[in-house]
């Protein structure tokens, strides 16, 4: 009797556990996985300075055109093209024959006035003392006074003649203006000048040397907003002007803000700014494009998070946040500049946001994460 009993207990067991079986449909239990652990940063707004780089060109301090204030035939070029020269330095030389006698001649004609005048002078000077004796007519002494002036102002009209000959032959040596570096000569030797229309050359100069750059309209408001930034972005302000050169090197000398153009310009919608910087060296050359860095800026409630936090494709840049009940979504930022190793966010984050920074590839938005903060050595 007890085998008896013990073996319909079994079959009890065996019949529930079947009738448990096929209520399942015969399959197990589900085994979900957990979700996958991300490493994360929360945005902070954090007071920071605030670099902005903008494309930039190369300019003279200033540029000089050379023309000939006379015409000729160009008879002499001292100095080649592309040489730096002082000031006073001649650069053409232009004909001087004619130039030359046109001097001499005006020299004789001053020397006839002035011989004139000479003799109107001895004339009044004998007839003056004649007239208290009654010795000469009135009429006489006004006469030689008046032929006096007339001769008194053809030695001044003499005088000036030969000042403009003089000039004229003096002209006939193109001289540098100013000191800096002669460019193209668009005359050559044996060219005939025909007078101001020609441009010769130009002269520019090259140590300092001016970097204009562009911000945009959006940028400007922005500053004139931040009554700090108004302070330092202006002719002499505490803004400083960083130059990128091409290659990536940084330019060693810095620059500092000499003038913003007052208006903004339609067609591109930015203002022009423009920096002083020296060029001892000429490593920087007018037409030459850089990069112009702004340093000095402050930014208040800015949000940084590392730069391997933003994806960026087809003109999008895109974090993933870690939000409500863990669950992954997707959001478009703004970044606009790098600070250090870190990703300044104009927009698309608000502060207390859970951006994730490793294992983004582990997540999708919709899903669930297990956020864990980022390891202190990991954010760099």
């Amino acid at each position: 009797m007890r085998l008896l009993s013990e073996r319909l207990k079994t079959s009890v067991v065996l019949a529930a556990a079947a009738l448990v079986a096929a209520a399942c449909g015969g399959k197990p239990p589900q085994q979900f996985p957990p979700p996958p652990t991300v490493q994360i940063v929360v945005a902070n707004p954090e007071t920071v300075s605030e670099p902005m780089e903008f494309a930039g060109e190369v300019e003279p301090l200033r540029e000089v055109e050379v023309r000939s204030p006379v015409s000729g035939v160009i008879t002499a070029e001292p100095i080649d093209e592309g040489a730096e020269v002082a000031a006073g330095t001649v650069l053409f030389q232009i004909d001087t024959t004619n130039y030359a006698a046109a001097v001499h001649s005006a020299e004789a004609r001053l020397t006839q006035a002035q011989a004139r005048l000479d003799n109107d002078n001895r004339t009044v000077a004998r007839l003056k003392p004649l007239l208290g004796e009654h010795a000469v007519a009135q009429k006489d002494v006004d006469d030689a006074v008046a032929m006096q002036d007339v001769d008194r102002a053809g030695v001044d009209d003499a005088r000036a003649a030969l000042v403009r000959a003089r000039k004229d032959f003096n002209d006939a040596s193109v001289k540098a203006e100013i000191a800096g570096r002669v460019g193209r000569a668009n005359l050559m030797l044996g060219a005939r000048v025909t007078g101001p229309g020609d441009l010769l050359t130009t002269i520019d100069v090259l140590d300092p040397v001016r970097v204009t750059f562009r911000p945009s309209t959006r940028d400007v408001l922005a500053w004139r907003r931040d009554a700090r930034a108004s302070r330092a972005l202006v002719p002499g302000g505490s803004a400083k002007v960083s130059v990128l050169l091409p290659d990536g090197s940084s330019y060693p000398e810095p620059g500092k803000l000499d003038y913003i153009a007052p208006v903004i310009d339609s067609a591109t919608g930015t203002q022009e700014f423009r920096a002083v910087v020296a060029n001892p060296h000429r490593i920087l050359v007018p037409g030459q494009f850089v990069r112009v860095r702004l340093e000095g800026l402050v930014r208040d409630s800015a949000i940084l998070i590392p730069q391997r936090a933003v994806a960026q494709s087809l003109g999008r840049q895109t974090v993933f946040v870690v939000g409500a009940g863990d669950t992954v979504r997707a959001v478009d930022v703004r970044a606009t500049a790098w600070i250090g190793e870190r990703w300044l966010i104009d927009s698309g984050l608000v502060a207390g946001d859970r951006v994730i920074v490793d294992g983004i590839q582990k997540v999708r938005p919709g899903g669930v994460a297990k956020p864990v903060p980022l390891a202190a050595d990991s954010s760099k």
